[in-house]
């Protein structure tokens, strides 16, 4: 599904250049779930962010679903991003002059479903994540945990091939980092969503099948899960 081949990004500072991504190659296949791990300012947004189509590399070449996004114009990668991909934020990136329902309800407008979808699809998504009761408040009238839980709502009623979670639960308290968790991994499960996430805590990195390691721009492991688990002691 993905399909990374040295994937360098790079930006010119003055007369030198500074590289975020250094001849990054992966292989990510329909239905996994992967973690992205490592330091701040390792990379791993910034390759999130190439594999969303939300950014370009400097040099490499990325295919996604098989299509080559490097040789693609800027309507077809958005095309692609539109109705493929879902996104997750840290910071929810939820529109605060919008309902819950009109949140999700926005990816739907952009696809172009008629009001008669949208509803129909938005109601199933209400139910499926609890939250119907919460359907005409606003943003800044939930907590965290629902504020999250409403992003992965969001992401999902495009009915995506992949979800990408850039640090899913990393505003949460534990109870609440459990419940998207366990909420994304229900979705890898039994709709067969890919998932990537990057995230710092190896807690929720076990959630996944296999792990990335990234520091300074490169790979520099790439191990199931289980071996994290085994390796590291659990946290508290």
């Amino acid at each position: 599904m993905i399909q990374l081949r040295n994937i360098t990004k790079s930006y010119r500072n003055g007369f030198s250049r500074t590289f975020v991504l250094r001849q990054v190659s992966l292989d990510i296949e329909e239905g996994e779930f992967v973690t992205i791990m490592g330091p701040s300012g390792a990379g791993k947004s910034t390759l999130l962010h190439i594999m969303g189509l939300l950014d370009e590399p400097s040099d490499g070449t990325y295919h996604f679903i098989g299509e080559p996004t490097h040789e693609m114009t800027d309507a077809r990668r958005t095309e692609l991003h539109r109705t493929h991909i879902g996104f997750v934020f840290q910071a929810y990136h939820l529109i605060d002059d919008l309902t819950v329902y009109e949140n999700l309800e926005t990816p739907l407008l952009y696809k172009g479903l008629s009001r008669s979808e949208r509803k129909s699809k938005v109601a199933d998504m209400l139910d499926r994540f609890g939250i119907v009761a919460k359907q005409k408040l606003f943003p800044n009238q939930l907590s965290g945990g629902q504020q999250q839980l409403v992003g992965v709502a969001r992401a999902l009623i495009i009915e995506p091939r992949v979800i990408l979670a850039d640090e899913p639960t990393g505003n949460l308290q534990s109870g609440q980092s459990e419940e998207i968790m366990e909420t994304l991994k229900r979705l890898n499960r039994e709709d067969d969503v890919t998932i990537v996430q990057v995230t710092h805590s190896e807690k929720q990195a076990r959630y996944g099948d296999r792990i990335i390691k990234l520091v300074d721009g490169t790979v520099k492991g790439d191990l199931p899960a289980a071996e994290l688990a085994g390796e590291m002691p659990a946290e508290a």
